[in-house]
């Protein structure tokens, strides 16, 4: 079923989110800048606790799709659906309320805060809003939150630089801390724009590592991603995007074969 512009009228007959089993479904999504469309006629779906993958040549339009799904571009056409709930019109902050979190292809994390404030930050924004004036209640909670962001620093390998200035930090490095900005959170979805960039060998094998585990926990993950040793690892199901438009869906290996993708995308790399 497509969706048109008009969302009201959407919603108004009941707007069905693809496949059973889907969490994310994106609808007939068109978006161009200046005449030129960076995305034409895409439909995905992304099931429950799957780890899907989208792969594509340089602007294909993997990360205006992200960034269409997490509102901070609106589509010319078509819809975003999350859990039944239509995402299109809404802010990044009402779409990340909903459980979706994102972590960015350029590290966006505060440069004047240390690496365990970075990821408070965000945990702070994701409660649900009650503020207690008892000093004991308040020490309680912020003690809790600062166990919970250790913890997930601890798992991104961050542990010795917790009082460090994020300013501080390498490019990599940078990347685990905004990853765990986004865990902290505990989103339903959690859409991962090349999470290993940046990084060294081993350094990605533990990022790896650390997706295999979060999957582990039925967290549902889009990544966005050029090495293809990470997605072929890491991802049940895979899309294709080629000029703004999806030329393949299914799993890993039957994209390794697809002469499609091999002519679009990976006769360029070494699978």
């Amino acid at each position: 079923m497509s969706v048109n512009e008009n969302t009201h009228q959407d919603e108004d007959r009941g707007f069905q989110s693809g496949m059973p089993n889907s969490v994310l479904h994106i609808d007939d999504v068109h978006k161009s800048f200046a005449g030129l469309h960076a995305l034409s006629d895409v439909d995905l779906d992304v099931r429950e606790g799957e780890t899907h993958a989208i792969i594509g040549p340089n602007g294909a339009g993997k990360s205006t799709l992200l960034n269409v799904c997490v509102g901070r571009l609106k589509p010319d056409r078509g819809a975003v659906v999350f859990d039944g709930e239509v995402l299109t019109g809404k802010s990044p902050h009402e779409i990340n309320q909903l459980g979706v979190a994102r972590v960015f292809q350029t590290p966006e994390v505060f440069p004047d805060l240390t690496v365990l404030e970075n990821v408070m930050v965000p945990a702070l924004s994701n409660r649900d809003g009650h503020f207690t004036l008892n000093p004991f209640k308040r020490f309680s909670a912020e003690r809790q939150l600062r166990e919970e962001a250790e913890h997930v620093l601890e798992s991104v390998g961050l542990t010795a630089q917790l009082t460090d200035l994020s300013s501080s930090m390498s490019r990599g490095d940078k990347r685990r801390l905004e990853l765990a900005m986004g865990l902290i959170q505990k989103p339903r979805l959690l859409l991962l724009d090349e999470p290993t960039a940046g990084m060294a060998r081993a350094d990605t094998n533990a990022t790896i590592d650390l997706l295999k585990q979060i999957k582990e926990g039925g967290m549902t993950k889009v990544i966005i991603e050029h090495d293809m040793h990470v997605v072929f690892s890491l991802a049940d199901r895979i899309s294709v995007l080629a000029g703004g438009r999806i030329i393949a869906q299914g799993t890993p290996e039957e994209i390794k074969v697809n002469p499609k993708v091999k002519e679009a995308y990976l006769g360029e790399e070494q699978v």
